[in-house]
């Protein structure tokens, strides 16, 4: 169960960001909001924001820590399922590197249910040390309990060869960058 938890809550692009999440028990807060754009127009696509126990500017520490971590992508722009899969397959393959293999299975039977993503939509990835689950405006999608795919998952935020480098480094600042709008 997640809860947003009242305080000094900021905005990016529309989407509200409140500053700490209840996860099981557990608080999150607010590390860092980064807003992804497309094409030399600047299209905005969406806004992630990443939820910590213990907020951190460290990637590696990040991805390696069996803490949980909430990583919330809402999508202000509309994305087909074929984009959306294509995204997460080149992200998967950019930041699964050696000694990191996942199995093939698993990541054909995560694409083949990965959905588009309306404007509106929030899509969200709960990282445990049990895997992750995946979220879509509150209905479950399913659970990977694959801790390698997990964390092959999140890489492709705040991995090596980010989808997105601007949008890692945001992730990464600290609160500061969420500004109200």
């Amino acid at each position: 169960m997640l809860t947003a938890t009242p305080g000094r809550a900021g905005a990016l692009d529309g989407v509200q960001l409140p500053d700490t999440v209840a996860v099981g028990g557990t608080t999150l807060h607010l590390n860092g909001v980064g807003l992804r754009t497309f094409s030399i127009l600047g299209l905005h696509i969406y806004v992630a924001a990443l939820y910590l126990e213990h907020p951190s500017t460290n990637a590696p520490a990040i991805l390696a820590s069996p803490e949980s971590k909430l990583l919330r992508v809402s999508f202000v722009h509309s994305v087909s399922a074929a984009q959306a899969r294509d995204s997460w397959r080149e992200g998967l393959a950019n930041n699964c590197l050696a000694p990191c293999a996942l199995n093939p299975a698993v990541v054909e039977t995560f694409l083949a249910h990965v959905p588009a993503m309306q404007a509106g939509d929030d899509f969200s990835l709960l990282f445990t040390s049990h895997g992750v689950t995946v979220n879509l405006s509150g209905r479950q999608l399913g659970v990977v309990s694959d801790t390698e795919f997990a964390k092959a998952m999140l890489a492709t935020f705040l991995g090596p060869r980010p989808g997105a480098p601007d949008v890692k480094r945001q992730l990464l600042a600290g609160r500061a960058v969420t500004t109200p709008q």
